[in-house]
């Protein structure tokens, strides 16, 4: 959604073969509410209402319950590192979870976990 970002082309690219593949999208909520603060911080109110009426009926959304919780804070701490963040290891246990194998994201600590990035 930002112009400006880096990763811009690379993410508009992907985000449009997903779309037109058979993938299925999927998203923890702890992702949405960090996206929201991205995008509200970045770019503005009206570009998080766009993200909530264009981006999110396209993905699955899987809740962090309190097992998912309490995983993802473990491994946060026993990780010990400062890039690395709680929404991250709630991903990860999401991900492991439910047997997701592939990403869409430019965080490098998706394959330092062993899952790969979407093709």
């Amino acid at each position: 959604m930002d112009g400006d970002d880096s990763n811009h082309n690379k993410a508009v690219k992907t985000w449009s073969t997903l779309l037109a593949g058979d993938k299925r999208l999927v998203t923890g909520n702890y992702i949405i509410v960090e996206s929201f603060a991205l995008i509200q911080n970045r770019i503005g109110l009206d570009a998080a209402r766009d993200f909530k009426d264009s981006i999110l009926p396209l993905v699955s959304v899987r809740w962090v319950d309190e097992r998912i919780h309490d995983a993802a804070t473990g491994a946060f701490f026993a990780a010990s590192r400062r890039k690395l963040s709680l929404v991250d290891c709630a991903s990860f246990e999401i991900m492991r979870a439910f047997g997701i194998e592939e990403f869409f994201a430019f965080d490098p600590h998706f394959a330092e976990q062993g899952f790969r990035f979407v093709s």
